[in-house]
């Protein structure tokens, strides 16, 4: 069995079970291989309805894990979601977000993914599949490390939740590359950001990715931004705001480049956010 394609969530699930390796758009997979033969025993879960789509419910949003990011980025997602759509037009090039999935995205677990920080920042959780098992676990215990991930033998990712984000809840994700497109990421961020009834800002939450193993959240640097006028300028100033992360020198950087160019990301992505412009 070269490759599956069953129509029915409990086939796929079945073939699972059995030592098949589940695969979705492929965008990573096979340029990966190179010279070398495609693995057998594939599963298509492209076909699967019931892993497509965006619903929402009172407690917030499903989306399906085969959703593509093309059509994540037309999507009629409320502000609080802007940072994913634009994440999703930053994947690779059209033809990969017409192929490449949101749970394809996470299961390759690089610590470039540009789906992660948006995600992080929305505080999602992802869905995970197995015959007659439902797990959930938040996408921070999900991801541990370089292409490993907490999946167990026989499971899919099915979605990934996000909880109904707070009201007036603003976005926005930035990408820093060394070319526009089809470029792989020095650093990038996703910002999501809240106002009080006086004008403060509430909350905030901040992701980066590229600058550690996985994409890491900023909780030092979030409680710091509690309580600041809406639309202040620059970012309170504590090294110990940054300790999450660990950039390393590769090819596309160095770990001194990405330092200092974290934080002005940060500050931009929070200005668009809150309506801002800065250059």
């Amino acid at each position: 069995m070269p490759l599956a394609a069953p129509q029915d969530l409990e086939e796929a699930l079945a073939l699972v079970a059995g030592g098949a390796r589940p695969v979705a758009g492929c965008t990573d997979l096979y340029p990966a291989l190179g010279d070398r033969p495609a693995p057998s025993d594939l599963v298509d879960l492209t076909s699967l309805a019931a892993l497509r789509g965006i619903g929402r419910s009172r407690a917030g949003w499903r989306i399906g894990a085969a959703t593509t990011w093309a059509a994540l980025a037309r999507a009629p997602l409320p502000p609080a979601f802007d940072g994913l759509r634009a994440a999703a037009r930053e994947v690779g090039s059209v033809q990969v977000q017409n192929a490449g999935t949101l749970g394809g995205n996470l299961a390759n677990a690089s610590p470039a993914a540009d789906g992660v920080p948006p995600l992080l920042a929305l505080d999602a959780r992802v869905v995970l599949r197995a015959r007659g098992a439902t797990r959930r676990l938040a996408l921070a215990d999900f991801l541990l490390g370089p292409r490993r991930t907490a999946l167990r033998p026989g499971e899919i990712i099915a979605a990934v939740e996000v909880p109904a984000p707070p009201p007036d809840a603003r976005s926005a994700f930035l990408k820093l590359g060394q070319r526009r497109y089809l470029v792989i990421s020095v650093a990038m961020v996703a910002v999501l950001v809240w106002p009080d009834a006086a004008g403060r800002i509430a909350g905030a939450r901040i992701a980066v990715g590229a600058c550690s193993p996985v994409a890491r959240r900023l909780p030092a640097l979030e409680a710091a931004l509690a309580g600041r006028p809406w639309g202040a300028s620059g970012l309170p100033e504590d090294p110990a705001h940054w300790a999450p992360l660990a950039p390393i020198d590769d090819v596309r950087g160095s770990a001194a480049y990405r330092a200092h160019a974290v934080p002005e990301l940060v500050a931009r992505a929070l200005a668009a956010a809150m309506g801002q412009n800065r250059g």
